[in-house]
């Protein structure tokens, strides 16, 4: 999955998303990344698109294209 620039995301990337809410995140499917507490047995029946924790504890899953954009991401 893309952002618009067209650069990939990643797990761990903190991303802004509508209406202000931002978040982080927690699975990327396309590049089979998922976090420790968000485990493959649990969203591998997906195929694609990221899931995203927001700061207010909401999961959201996205696909392509990624309505949002990237605020950090450490570096790898």
């Amino acid at each position: 999955m893309k952002y618009r620039d067209g650069s990939e995301t990643h797990l761990g990337d903190r991303v802004k998303i509508k209406d202000g809410d931002a978040g982080v995140i927690i699975v990327s499917l396309d590049t089979d990344e998922y976090s420790a507490d968000w485990p493959k047995e649990i969203w591998g029946k997906f195929k694609s698109g990221v899931i995203v924790r927001t700061d207010k504890g909401v999961l959201v899953r996205f696909d392509d294209p990624l309505p949002t954009e990237l605020l950090d991401r450490e570096p790898r």
